[in-house]
């Protein structure tokens, strides 16, 4: 039987499906056509003729594309069967342990050779040989893996998050080693003898008092430093937030889109019911503050210059995540969110310090939003003010010259602005 599956587990060892770039590139299809479509239908009330052209074969191209997602590699089966006989193999394994042990204990019985504090023995010295292995394998972890996930932080705000990070993995890691340390050694020393009895203590107050009270008092501490600490980045004078620099970044499956203000410093409002094929993000053009918006092909930022995002959402929940500047705040349709904070570290720098040229900040989304999912990312690049306003002029505005003809042929649409307003 162990034979067989062995075999079997050979000849199904796991690879990279394909599927999952399959999904990925008929969801997108699916979520551009859908988005043609609706936008298709909201120009209708200016162009119904446009609007019929375009509809009829982005939604032959959806349903196409989602028939297409339907279809399952045939490695995703593989793969499934590969785990399935591991997970068997490990039983089997265990079993015949077992078996072996339980043969041993008959055989010793039978030869007048059992001892009943054997096993208890073996089991005490095994739980303190875990001990040793388990205290070092987190030396080990730290020691190795910690230099790996623990980076400076590129931002003003990011050095309070990791002194609170800091703090509450030093307690927690000296509660982790004296608990395990009293349990398997109690375990050890007080394991069952021939020349002693357990003694019954069923209760004592004030151990009871201090292993309620201390974590308690702990945790407590730990939590308002936190909160003050939370607050401290987040409530932001209202000077300090207008004299910031401006930057929207709306999620959608699978990308995001960013949006930076112009001269003025504001930007523009956003109105979902303004969507058109030409308008995809519903930027309310009847607003003047919209005319100078600026098209970020990605996200650039001056060091040492304090930057407010609004982050918000076109379908579902994203989450905007910056790990190198320790920023995350969901994306949530129907609602805008702020963080602000400032960059102290150029990318120049930062690759410096990690000795690789073509290390870059990278935006995440800490959502899992669907199989294109890992698609959302957009490179973060910090660079010196006058780099940064260099690349500005280089970008492009929202309201291009189509729009601007569009928005000169539409009637006003005050009452559907008022009713819809996302900003």
């Amino acid at each position: 039987m162990g034979f067989v599956l062995v075999v079997g587990l050979f000849f199904a060892v796991p690879t990279m499906a394909s599927q999952d770039t399959v999904a990925v590139d008929t969801t997108t299809s699916v979520a551009a056509a859908a988005d043609v479509v609706d936008s298709a239908t909201t120009a209708a009330v200016t162009d119904t003729t446009v609007a019929a052209a375009s509809s009829s074969p982005t939604v032959t191209a959806a349903k196409a594309a989602v028939e297409e997602v339907k279809e399952v590699d045939p490695q995703v089966y593989k793969n499934m069967i590969y785990y399935i006989l591991l997970f068997l193999i490990i039983c089997t394994v265990v079993a015949v342990i077992g078996k072996v042990i339980s043969i041993y204990e008959l055989t010793t019985k039978m030869n007048g050779k059992y001892n009943k504090l054997a096993g208890n023995n073996f089991q005490a010295t095994l739980l303190l040989v875990f001990l040793v292995v388990f205290l070092y394998g987190v030396y080990w972890s730290y020691a190795n893996h910690g230099a790996m996930a623990w980076r400076d932080a590129a931002t003003e705000h990011g050095a309070e998050i990791d002194t609170m990070f800091i703090i509450t993995t030093v307690i927690t890691t000296l509660v982790l080693v004296l608990t395990h340390i009293l349990l398997f050694v109690f375990s050890f020393k007080y394991r069952m003898r021939e020349d002693k009895r357990a003694y019954y203590y069923p209760h004592n107050n004030t151990i009871e008092k201090i292993w309620t009270i201390v974590p308690a008092i702990v945790l407590t501490i730990l939590v308002i430093f936190g909160f003050l600490t939370w607050r401290s980045i987040t409530n932001v004078p209202e000077d300090l937030q207008k004299s910031a620099i401006q930057v929207e970044v709306l999620g959608e499956q699978f990308q995001w889109n960013v949006r930076y203000a112009g001269a003025d410093g504001v930007i523009g409002k956003r109105n979902y019911k303004l969507t058109t094929p030409t308008n995809p993000y519903g930027i309310d053009f009847k607003d003047k503050t919209s005319w100078d918006d600026i098209q970020g092909s990605d996200i650039v930022l001056p060091v040492g210059k304090s930057v407010r995002f609004h982050i918000v959402s076109k379908d579902i929940i994203h989450s905007f995540y910056i790990p190198d500047f320790r920023v995350q705040i969901n994306a949530v349709p129907g609602m805008t969110n702020y963080f602000q904070f400032t960059p102290t570290v150029t990318t120049e720098e930062m690759r410096e310090k990690m000795n690789d040229p073509k290390y870059d900040f990278v935006m995440l989304c800490a959502k899992i939003c669907g199989s294109g999912h890992y698609n959302m990312q957009k490179k973060v690049v910090v660079v010196s003010e006058e780099e940064y306003k260099e690349w500005l002029t280089t970008q492009n505005k929202y309201f291009s010259e189509d729009l601007q003809k569009e928005y000169a042929n539409t009637p006003a649409t005050e009452e559907v602005n008022k009713s819809a307003s996302l900003n």
